[in-house]
């Protein structure tokens, strides 16, 4: 199962929101999500009290432009056209980014994000806002977490204690540089009082381990998968005492590229994750930072800056392809595998305008009450596509 990548100057004419089977995949209909933005990036799916499917994510011009703000668009149940995205932030002085949507237990529906200055994850904070008529309108920006550097994009999980646990990385900065992502690690903000105040939890010796991705597992513990800054394979830890601690995250046997996963689990009690089968291994294409393009060549000034021994963050390893893998032992292994997209998956470049980035990226994933299973996430940049595959097309 594969579908073949178009030009990137013919994305713009379909990004009519409408669904289309598609003729080379039985069980399979793509769409690629209406947006008035040059840059679409980094979605999340995920269904409203009615039934409603939501998508989630950032556009503008480029990735830690000031201009960069959140956009959610919905998808009616029984429906084949996505609605017209609404704008659902608006701070021109912030690159407003990797949103997500989650119904709490009570029914409200929280819209979180991140808001930063230019490239500058390790000052980035998460905002929040929320809807008491079920996803149809929502309240005034507020601040969840104001810890500088932290950072969000994998979904809310409420664990069986009815705490929630939001899985979060810590994006931090050395003295005298720029932020790159070489000491990043992985934490758990955790709320006991429905999201009224939240505690940080840290994940042990998680350098490297960032889009911390927690799923339920049939044995009423949790696992969680996660993007690797290195570039070497998916890490993966697990907790039993309900998200409160973890282990120290351990590679699985897929490769990753420094860019991000998502996993879900099915209603047969199978894991399904949405990924990049490629690594550093793979490929010598290397890229400075995810920001170069906006930043130059300007040096952060310190005085008397340590130098610190570290790995380097890799950068810049291709975007593809984009595949989907299953696991019937609860994550420790994913032996069966299928592409969604295939393509060279170029990404030395987050430029959109010049159509200049091929990347697939930044998936989504969820499964609907009738078993069909949604996907989302980037591609070229220029837009979100979505993917609806039929139960019996992944069984």
């Amino acid at each position: 199962m594969s579908s073949t990548a178009l030009p990137a100057e013919a994305v713009p004419a379909l990004m009519t929101g409408e669904i289309v089977a598609n003729a080379n995949e039985m069980g399979r209909a793509d769409a690629y999500l209406p947006s008035p933005c040059i840059q679409n990036h980094a979605a999340n799916l995920a269904f409203l009290p009615d039934g409603t499917l939501t998508c989630v994510w950032f556009g503008g011009t480029m990735e830690g432009m000031g201009d960069i703000s959140i956009y959610m668009s919905r998808l009616a149940s029984h429906a084949d056209v996505w609605s017209q995205p609404e704008k659902m932030s608006d701070d021109p002085t912030k690159s407003e980014q990797n949103p997500l949507i989650f119904t709490a237990p009570d029914q409200r529906v929280w819209l979180l994000y991140t808001s930063q200055t230019s490239g500058n994850q390790d000052g980035s904070v998460v905002k929040c806002r929320t809807s008491e008529d079920g996803g149809k309108t929502f309240g005034e920006v507020r601040l969840l977490c104001d810890i500088p550097g932290t950072f969000v994009r994998q979904p809310i999980v409420v664990n069986e204690g009815g705490a929630w646990l939001l899985p979060v990385f810590r994006c931090i900065g050395l003295p005298g540089e720029r932020w790159t992502g070489d000491v990043d690690t992985a934490g758990v903000l955790i709320s006991r009082d429905q999201g009224e105040s939240w505690a940080m939890t840290e994940v042990p010796d998680s350098i490297g381990a960032v889009h911390m991705n927690i799923v339920p597992t049939d044995d009423g513990n949790l696992v969680a998968f996660y993007r690797n800054r290195f570039a070497e394979s998916v890490l993966c830890s697990r907790s039993s005492d309900g998200g409160e601690h973890w282990s120290a995250p351990q590679p699985i046997d897929l490769p990753n590229n420094n860019s991000s996963i998502q996993a879900t689990k099915l209603k047969n009690g199978v894991i399904a994750m949405v990924y990049n089968h490629s690594n550093a291994s793979m490929s010598d294409a290397r890229r400075q930072s995810l920001y170069d393009e906006i930043e130059g060549d300007d040096e952060i000034k310190a005085v008397s800056a340590p130098a610190i021994e570290r790995r380097k963050a890799v950068w810049g390893v291709p975007r593809a392809p984009l595949s989907l893998a299953f696991s019937n032992d609860g994550g420790a292994s994913f032996p069966r595998r299928i592409d969604l997209d295939t393509g060279d998956g170029y990404c030395l470049s987050n430029n959109s305008k010049d159509s200049v980035n091929r990347e697939f990226s930044y998936p989504s994933i969820v499964q609907g009450p009738d078993g069909t299973v949604h996907i989302a996430y980037t591609y070229y940049r220029r837009a979100i596509k979505y993917v609806r595959l039929s139960a019996d097309s992944i069984a």
